[in-house]
């Protein structure tokens, strides 16, 4: 496990490729050090706070091996914090993450709380139909709630700290999610995660419910 890029934001409106103003916070950049608190990273932020951010969504995570895939699909050469994310790391790709895991990450420890839904910000910032390809394979990154606050070096180690034994892993959620809404199963095993993040709680519930009532 490495930690490949370090990076930080506050929302700020910009020009999409298509020429149109965007507010967002997805343009972070790469910082040497940064101060984690419980509701996220000083000095960043995000412009949606009804379908971003919060304590369950304080730190976006995504593994840098993807980053390979989507310059050789889109035939472009991504900047770093692409996706808008705070840590981009190695050796932490979706189907070896489980929600629940806690990391220690620098003085800061941090607990996966779900998988990440990619929203419109990532195509209209970077010009690529980047978004759907995200749905597709499901990798999408995750968030991270804080555990315990302090301070994150661009050149910080990372460590597992502690590990669920009854979880699933990101890429199973996001399958889950994305792809068999009615694999209820599969939607209770999700639920049953003391550590899922209270929104995912509320659209597994959803689905659920949805499922169940067309059987």
């Amino acid at each position: 496990m490495k930690l490949t890029n370090l990076a930080t934001g506050l929302p700020r409106t910009i020009q999409t490729t298509k020429g149109d103003d965007l507010h967002t916070g997805i343009c972070k950049e790469s910082v040497q050090e940064a101060f984690l608190t419980a509701d996220g990273f000083r000095r960043d932020d995000v412009a949606d706070k009804k379908h971003h951010g919060g304590p369950d969504r304080a730190v976006c995570v995504y593994p840098a091996e993807h980053y390979s895939l989507w310059n050789e699909k889109f035939g472009c050469d991504l900047p770093p914090a692409a996706f808008g994310e705070n840590l981009t790391v190695r050796g932490m790709k979706e189907a070896d993450v489980r929600i629940g895991d806690i990391f220690q990450v620098g003085e800061t420890f941090i607990q996966v709380t779900q998988g990440r839904i990619p929203c419109s910000a990532i195509d209209q910032r970077l010009g690529q139909p980047v978004m759907k390809g995200m749905i597709e394979t499901g990798f999408t990154g995750y968030l991270c709630r804080v555990v315990q606050e302090g301070k994150i070096c661009a050149d910080s180690a990372i460590s597992l700290a502690a590990r669920s034994k009854n979880s699933v892993s990101v890429l199973e959620a996001n399958t889950i999610y994305f792809h068999q809404p009615k694999d209820t199963e599969g939607i209770r095993r999700v639920l049953a995660i003391e550590a899922l993040a209270e929104d995912w709680r509320r659209k597994f519930g959803k689905r659920l419910d949805a499922a169940l009532a067309k059987l």
